[in-house]
């Protein structure tokens, strides 16, 4: 008589994490400008948003269709790789000020800004909107945040500055896609 497997929970059920590892006396040492809880909501309210951003990046990337398919899913790409980029950032500066980031893929579908990205092939044209929107939320996620974050951190809010010079830079290319020029 064959003996009976055990049987896991299913796979799209999430097991509860266990806790971090606690402080060292060394790290509970550690000095310096701590962030307070608001400086560390806004900066992880950036996190998420610029984690969601890629993610859809690459939604939008596999799944684009049409005309000057190639085009935009290179540009695209380029978009993944920013805010992939950003959001280390953004990380990084978060626990440099002994702050804890936290890009779970629970925390980030729980609390980004951003629209879902809907399934399927998706035309090039319609890509080119969604990405559009999706860049300017999280720029206005980064203005929403920007004067209370310069106002506690400068430096902080030195990196809002890039992400926010990029990510606009990048709106504007992806949507000059679908623009006709202005009459004059």
């Amino acid at each position: 008589m064959a003996e009976k497997k055990q049987q896991s929970a299913p796979k799209n059920r999430r097991r509860p994490a266990r806790s971090g590892a606690e402080l060292t006396d060394e790290q509970n040492a550690e000095k310096g400008f701590t962030a307070s809880e608001q400086l560390s909501g806004h900066m992880q309210s950036v996190l998420v948003d610029l984690i969601e951003l890629s993610l859809q990046g690459k939604q939008a990337h596999w799944n684009v269709v049409g005309t000057n398919f190639r085009d935009t899913h290179l540009q695209l790409d380029e978009i993944i790789a920013a805010a992939r980029e950003f959001a280390d950032t953004i990380a990084e500066r978060m626990r440099a000020l002994h702050a804890l980031p936290d890009g779970r893929s629970d925390t980030v579908a729980e609390t980004t800004s951003l629209p879902e990205f809907p399934q399927g092939e998706i035309a090039t044209t319609e890509v080119i909107n969604l990405i559009t929107e999706r860049l300017d939320a999280v720029c206005q996620t980064c203005r929403e945040v920007h004067d209370a974050v310069d106002e506690e951190d400068p430096t902080t809010a030195d990196i809002l500055h890039a992400v926010l010079e990029r990510l606009e830079q990048l709106s504007w290319m992806v949507s000059a896609e679908n623009r006709t020029p202005r009459a004059s």
